[in-house]
């Protein structure tokens, strides 16, 4: 794969991530809930043998949930999402030294695993739950905010916006931003989703995704996480498990959007669709 000129690397832990280029942050879901894989990994070794498919093929990052977020979702406690997600990420650390981002919101749950050896957190609140900026800015990790309007277990109830919906994820994520700065976390260490799925209409998603490289007017980096989302099966009438064609198609066109990570399920094929795009935008392999 062909890189930029100037490398953009993002501390996390004791791993380095090269941000040049764009990397694949593979899924790891620990619910027996979540909307497309619930249940399939919660036992520790059989997350541990996930990661390592995701890993042979190509993720440059792990990203373990222990609470899923699927629309409707009810939250779960501090302490059961400890239960799920501390041996998990002390065996992906140990066994396969990975660099592993933890999907959490909970205070308790990110100051577990930075001192478990996770490399990132990954908010789909922003560190709005009380105590969560500063267990984030404590950590020392890298944190990724994310867009999203009220709670899982409603924020799929007739969303709306004054604003066009590019502006107000925007407007938003640059309002977490100045949070976590005031907070003592540096711009450096911050990522930015879009949150697509959260709080938003299909016509939300796809007017987001076509407008994504107007974020990059933040100057951080773009997460973003499409992969067997619901407004694939609206817009093509497919169940979850045949949703791939659509997700590489949105992977491809976010990377052109300027994403750096892309958030993924099927590692390896999205990873191939990725790559062919970035080969094309450099004119180069």
């Amino acid at each position: 794969m062909m890189e930029s000129a100037s490398p953009a690397w993002l501390p996390c832990g004791r791993h380095r991530l090269d941000l040049s280029f764009p990397r694949v942050m593979g899924v790891l879901n620990v619910t027996p809930d979540s909307f497309s894989d619930g249940g399939r990994h919660n036992a520790r070794d059989d997350a541990l043998r996930h990661a390592e498919r995701l890993l042979a093929e190509g993720a440059a990052i792990i990203d373990v949930g222990g609470e899923s977020t699927r629309p409707g979702a009810a939250p779960v406690s501090a302490q059961q999402e400890l239960d799920r997600v501390v041996p998990v990420v002390e065996a992906l650390v140990r066994e396969l030294d990975a660099l592993v981002s933890v999907d959490t919101s909970s205070p308790e749950v990110m100051r577990a695993v930075a001192q478990a050896g996770a490399g990132m957190l990954n908010d789909v609140r922003s560190l709005r739950r009380e105590g969560a900026l500063a267990a984030a800015a404590t950590s020392g990790l890298p944190v990724c905010l994310m867009h999203m309007q009220g709670e899982p277990a409603d924020m799929q109830e007739a969303p709306y916006y004054d604003d066009l919906i590019e502006t107000a994820v925007s407007d938003f994520l640059a309002t977490r931003v100045a949070a976590c700065e005031a907070a003592g976390l540096r711009r450096e260490r911050l990522l930015l989703d879009p949150g697509f799925g959260f709080a938003k209409t299909v016509e939300h998603n796809l007017r987001l995704l076509n407008r994504l490289d107007q974020l990059e007017r933040l100057g951080l980096p773009l997460l973003v996480g499409m992969s067997r989302k619901s407004m694939i099966g609206k817009v093509l009438g497919r169940p979850v498990e045949e949703r791939l064609p659509g997700g590489l198609a949105l992977a491809a066109l976010a990377v052109e959007r300027g994403a750096r990570i892309v958030r993924v399920h099927d590692v390896g094929p999205a990873l191939d669709a990725i790559n062919m795009t970035w080969a094309v935008l450099k004119e180069g392999c």
